[in-house]
């Protein structure tokens, strides 16, 4: 009987690793979304790109792996982040990048999203 419980076990593993990998080939973005640095103080207190700001009521911040994090969790930590804000200026959506998000190139602010062209399917931002 516990062989066949082990057999399941690891027939679910290497069923599922191909499923899990795939998960995190891609995420999409918005395009109001801005590159920025985020250390996180005592919630909802945050610093973004060295200013003070604050996470809006709701806000989501996203894991590299596309979960869910806590923003008690992240407490003095640094991170690179893609972030959107509010209309009242409140930071709404924080994504953790992975490394290779990382190297692709987003702007750091409006002004400099305005200059850019972005293609949603390609999730790249260019010159026109």
């Amino acid at each position: 009987m516990y062989r066949c419980v082990f057999a399941l076990a690891v027939a679910g593993v290497v069923i599922g690793a191909p499923f899990s990998a795939a998960a995190q080939v891609a995420r999409n973005f918005p395009q109001n979304a801005l590159k920025g640095e985020v250390i996180m103080g005592h919630p909802p207190e945050l610093l973004l790109n060295g200013k003070p700001a604050r996470l809006a009521p709701g806000a989501r911040i996203r894991g590299a792996d596309n979960m869910l994090v806590m923003s008690q969790t992240m407490s003095g930590k640094r991170y690179t982040t893609l972030y959107t804000l509010d209309t009242l200026g409140l930071v709404k959506d924080v994504w953790l990048l992975r490394a290779d998000e990382l190297k692709r190139r987003w702007p750091k602010t409006a002004t400099e999203a305005g200059r850019l062209r972005f293609d949603p399917i390609a999730q790249t931002w260019t010159k026109p």
